[in-house]
């Protein structure tokens, strides 16, 4: 019966013309008696139906000046959320979304300082000059008044090293040192070796032990050149991030604090800040904590401004045509978001992204043609287009927290984000594609994309970016990274920065609509693969991700 149900089905790809000269995959193996799918119907005539004219009558609506930008929480947002919603429901896609719609709703937070202020023995000291404190990590206070700080060490509180050990500081100021105690000969008395713990690497943990013992304040002694530090933080300083829901509850989680400089540390210590060093020499080379009291009058504003920002995820989804395999889902993503406008200027992001979020419209459409000839795709495939994007990678780090479908269930995850331009290293051969994370934790995932490529599109496929040492960090840079950190298989489909990267300059009539035609084909047949075979792709590389 298998042999008869398999030849039923080359007959009929062979009659609808699906089946012709399809060249062997020479990576992937399959049985003659269970053929999968992708191996008895061609592709290419769904793909062929991604076309550089569709592509662009998509992007010269996205990129366009009624689109405002497309920041997330803006009304450009709302109507570029509201467009692909449209070219969803034409294709017939069910609403999996909040109440009956194509939508998955997020609430962003954002958090800037209105008022912070410090005066120290009625001194005051200058914000983003001597001290600086970020607005997610404080609660909102109007006023702190203190006449007493305990200096305690590295503020570490861990089985190895306590400085909390046999000291109360409920309701106190706390001032201490950042990084940890390591000896003369590079060892940390925390890990007993010469690798830093988290206490210096993660600085959050240092305002939970101080919420946890009940600490009102912690400042935070930042020992080497306070410049250096506020210049590397700059950004985050001055437009903190989007974060999602209401961020990071501080009441809850940390002690209010402020990073300091040595001269506000020698203002609060006074005469005993000699005694201070000492101290600190001595946790160094001996692992002992030491607390010094010290007499100093600390004034404390914190007063922050909070907005709060929806955003959305739109939804495309295909359900799968395999009984055993429909519970499994690919997913294609890309953001549609942009900078949106700065007064009268606005900033199009023909190329970012709305390069990928066209592109992934019309693999959604060569998957549902697929679909109303009764071919596949044998598991589910999930097109998602999502926000927060330029707020730090927020609308796909929703979706990884709140997924519409199991993570475990989830077979890969396909992200393009700036396909359509040129940059500099391939003027002289535009048909190319950065391929990132391909091979970070699945080799069956690279091969596929590497046959896919070398079978249909014959693009060049560029890894520079995939290196480990890459400086740009393009890895971590898009959304499949959400994916990729829970685990799942990802590719990043990039081509590349350019002059007019997030520039009011970045328009649609510099996009190269017949790369974007190829790379777009190249991610279907790639996701094609994917949804079709009858094992599922493993994560079998351990420790590059």
């Amino acid at each position: 019966m298998k042999k008869i149900a398999g030849l039923l089905l080359w007959l009929f790809a062979f009659h609808f013309g699906f089946g012709q000269n399809v060249p062997p995959n020479p990576v992937l193996s399959f049985s003659i008696e269970e053929p999968p799918l992708s191996k008895t119907v061609s592709p290419v005539p769904f793909a062929e139906t991604i076309k550089a004219e569709d592509l662009k009558a998509h992007l010269a609506i996205l990129a366009s000046d009624a689109m405002e930008g497309r920041e997330t929480g803006t009304e450009g947002q709302r109507k570029a959320a509201a467009y692909l919603a449209q070219q969803f429901e034409k294709m017939g896609l069910p609403r999996i979304g909040e109440n009956d719609s194509y939508l998955q709703k997020i609430a962003f937070t954002q958090e800037n300082w209105e008022s912070i202020e410090l005066h120290v023995n009625n001194k005051p000291f200058k914000y983003l000059w001597q001290f600086y404190a970020f607005p997610p990590t404080n609660r909102d206070r109007a006023l702190l008044k203190a006449k007493e700080v305990i200096f305690l060490g590295y503020g570490i509180d861990d089985e190895r090293y306590s400085d909390y050990k046999g000291v109360n500081v409920r309701g106190k100021v706390v001032m201490v040192y950042d990084g940890e105690p390591v000896n003369e000969g590079g060892v940390s008395q925390v890990t007993g070796t010469e690798v830093l713990s988290d206490w210096t690497t993660k600085y959050r943990k240092k305002m939970k032990a101080a919420r946890a013992h009940g600490a009102s304040t912690l400042l935070i002694i930042i020992d080497n050149d306070i410049q250096k530090s506020i210049r590397s933080n700059r950004a985050n300083l001055l437009n903190p991030k989007m974060q999602i829901g209401k961020g990071e509850h501080p009441e809850k989680n940390y002690a209010n604090n402020c990073f300091i400089s040595t001269k506000i540390a020698k203002t609060i210590a006074g005469k005993k800040y000699k005694k201070i060093l000492g101290a600190k020499e001595k946790m160094q080379s001996t692992g002992k904590a030491k607390s010094i009291r010290l007499k100093a009058k600390i004034e404390l504003v914190q007063k922050k401004r909070i907005r709060q920002i929806l955003g959305s995820n739109v939804l495309g989804f295909i359900e799968g045509t395999d009984e055993k395999l429909k519970n499994e889902v690919v997913l294609v993503t890309a953001h549609y978001d942009h900078l949106g406008k700065r007064g009268k200027t606005i900033f199009n992001g023909a190329d970012d992204n709305g390069s990928g979020t066209s592109s992934v419209l019309e693999v959604a459409q060569a998957f549902v043609e697929a679909k109303q000839k009764g071919i596949g795709p044998g598991r589910s495939v999930l097109c998602m287009l999502v926000s927060g994007e330029e707020k730090g990678l927020l609308g796909s780090q929703f979706y990884a927290e709140f997924p519409v479908f199991p993570l475990e269930n989830t077979v890969a995850d396909l992200n393009m984000d700036m396909v359509g331009r040129t940059d500099s290293k391939h003027i002289d051969n535009p048909f190319y594609v950065y391929v990132i994370g391909s091979d970070r934790l699945s080799t069956e995932l690279h091969q596929i994309n590497e046959t896919a490529n070398a079978t249909y599109t014959q693009l060049d496929l560029d890894y520079t970016y995939n290196a480990d040492n890459d400086p740009n960090r393009f890895y971590y840079r898009s959304d499949h990274y959400n994916f990729a950190k829970k685990g799942i298989p990802s590719i990043f489909y990039f081509s590349g920065t350019h002059k007019d990267y997030h520039r009011p300059t970045d328009t649609v009539e510099k996009i190269n609509f017949e790369k974007m035609e190829q790379i777009a084909r190249l991610v279907f047949y790639t996701a094609w693969e994917l949804a079709n075979r009858d094992k599922r792709i493993e994560a079998d590389v351990i420790g590059r991700n």
